[in-house]
This record gives structure tokens, C-alpha cells and sequence, in this order.
């Protein structure tokens, strides 16, 4: 299953970070460092910005080995992000610390494709001890995010209120 780019829509409240010492990382980036953390989060492990992340600023590139599409097909995994028709990023190894990055349904960054080079961007301010999330796309929601239900904040925050609403006694 192949990430694909939609529509970005307007970030959700931020979450804190409980640890900002844990696996600190930076990224040299037009002479100005980013410093972002991997952190537990309700989604599973997730990417935290350590400062304040400009809007419109470049934050990391998706990184692995290009792999021909028909090769994604018949392989399992979660980490591969399609570039083109015909080659997909595989985002598996560990070394590629923006495979951290959730799905949100409200992101606060979005995917760009640059040739066969992926970046994420900003798409919004992002407040120190934030998480860093952009939005999979309908296919990967689908397949594989819907089925266990979506864990990021604005799905967990209306479930929470579809499930505190009682219903009228008449």
C-alpha cells in the first residue's frame, strides 16, 4: 500500500510532549536546524517538534530506496509512499526518521513530491511539543487506518463526544 497526497485541512489542538529529551534528532536544512523528537503518542510512536516550526518551511525528507510499484504490490508493509506511477519510496528502514510521522485528519504538514524525492512541509505554525502529522490519503485511510479506527485528535475527539451524547428520554 502506497501513501498518496489529498487535501490538507487546518490543524487540531496540540499535543505535549511528556519527555523532550528522548531520541532528540536535527536536520540541517537551508543553514537553519530543525529539532524534532520520536515520542510515544496515542497513534503509536510520532515525531514532536523540539522549537517552533515556521509555516511553509521544509522539515525533513522521506527517505529509503526506490522500489518499482509492482514490487510494492507484492510485498507487505506500511512505510512505502508512491512517488510516481511507475517508482515508490520505501520508507521502512529506520534511518528515515520522517517514516515517524502520523496520519492526522486536521494535519499540520503535507507531503510534497519533488522528482522521486519526498519533503514534508509545514503546512501551519507548529508549536514546540507538537506532533508533526500530515494526512495519508483516502486510499491508505481506507485500507488500512479505517479498519482499526483513526487515532488522530480529531477522530478521538469526536468519538468522545458521539459517546458522551445520551439520548433524549420523551
Amino acid at each position: 500500500m502506497r501513501l498518496r497526497l489529498f487535501a490538507i485541512k487546518e490543524l487540531a489542538s496540540p499535543l505535549h510532549m511528556k519527555n523532550l529529551n528522548q531520541h532528540r534528532s536535527q536536520i540541517d536544512m537551508n543553514s537553519q536546524k530543525i529539532s524534532y523528537a520520536i515520542q510515544r503518542s496515542k497513534s503509536g510512536l510520532g515525531l514532536f517538534a523540539l522549537e517552533p516550526i515556521p509555516r511553509g518551511k521544509r522539515i525533513i525528507e522521506y527517505t529509503g530506496p526506490l522500489i518499482p510499484n509492482e514490487e510494492v504490490d507484492k510485498r507487505r508493509g506500511r512505510y512505502f509512499f508512491g512517488v510516481n506511477t511507475k517508482w515508490s519510496v520505501d520508507g521502512s528502514p529506520r534511518t528515515n526518521i520522517a517514516r515517524y510521522i502520523n496520519h492526522s485528519c486536521r494535519p499540520n504538514a503535507e507531503a510534497l513530491i519533488s522528482g522521486r524525492r519526498v519533503w514534508i512541509w509545514s503546512r501551519k505554525n507548529i508549536a514546540a511539543g507538537e506532533e508533526i502529522a500530515y494526512d495519508y490519503g483516502k486510499e491508505y485511510f481506507d485500507d488500512i487506518i479505517k479498519p482499526g479506527g483513526c487515532k488522530c485528535l480529531k477522530c478521538r475527539s469526536q468519538r468522545k463526544k458521539s459517546r458522551t451524547k445520551k439520548p433524549r428520554r420523551k
